[in-house]
């Protein structure tokens, strides 16, 4: 692994009117790190994609990818970032050729290669009979699978993924856990967030744990184990104060009475 960091992250913050979601974050990321993001609802995971991805321009702080500063050529990163967001609305009129043409195409992807990986990726995730139909016919973890590819398909250096298993079945999900681990190994910086704690226990080399905008532990999972419980979903629970947990479900199940 290199020892320059592919992301520097300085101090940042951002707020939402009177409200501080992030407080001032500071973090080096490295080529070829898995990344499990977690944290509570409300934590400052999306927002921190979404700084990272350009899609919030303002905040205070600093974001270097590459050496190239986010605040003054959003765009060359944008270029090495492959983004599969939890919700997005495809162009379900479209086909997956045509959708991942026109993705391919802001990437500024030549057409022959790009023709010729979207055919390749939409067969390996058992997509190939159905190049050229409608999406708007496809199940959700159709539609997922398209997601992933759009992601992956201008073979980007940093691939941030925001609960990219919604939808997908048994066999699938089994895919891109080892897709994960294989993209690593080439050298690519994954960032994960999720809320399915099994899978970031066992795909993540890293584990960031948010909240209330501050990173609260940082680390591999048999430190974070040792220090703190034998499970991530005990370590979370712990460290986010939601050891409530048995008493809740308790008084759930004593509605019943």
């Amino acid at each position: 692994m290199s020892d320059t960091p592919l992301i520097q992250i300085r101090n940042l913050s951002k707020s939402y009117g009177a409200k501080l979601v992030l407080k001032n974050l500071s973090l080096d990321i490295y080529p070829g790190q898995v990344i499990g993001y977690i944290g509570p609802n409300g934590a400052g995971k999306s927002t921190t994609v979404k700084i990272l991805t350009g899609l919030i321009p303002e905040f205070n702080g600093e974001v270097i990818v590459d050496g190239i500063s986010l605040q003054h050529d959003p765009q060359e990163i944008k270029k090495r970032i492959g983004y599969v967001p939890e919700n997005a609305e495809l162009y379900d009129v479209l086909t997956p050729m045509e959708y991942l043409d026109f993705v391919g195409k802001l990437y500024g992807m030549e057409e022959e290669l790009l023709t010729a990986r979207a055919m390749k990726l939409l067969s390996a995730f058992g997509l190939g009979n159905n190049l050229n139909d409608r999406m708007d016919t496809f199940s959700k973890g159709m539609k997922q699978k398209v997601l992933l590819i759009s992601g992956i398909i201008h073979n980007p250096q940093i691939i941030i993924l925001d609960e990219p298993l919604s939808g997908l079945d048994a066999n699938a999900v089994i895919m891109i856990k080892e897709l994960i681990m294989r993209l690593s190994q080439e050298g690519k910086t994954i960032f994960y967030c999720s809320h399915m704690m099994d899978v970031v226990e066992k795909v993540s080399d890293r584990i960031l744990l948010i909240n209330k905008g501050e990173i609260i532990a940082d680390g591999t999972f048999e430190s974070l184990k040792q220090n703190h419980a034998d499970t991530l979903e005990r370590v979370f629970a712990k460290l986010t104060g939601r050891n409530e947990t048995d008493s809740e479900t308790d008084a759930i199940i004593n509605a019943f009475d």
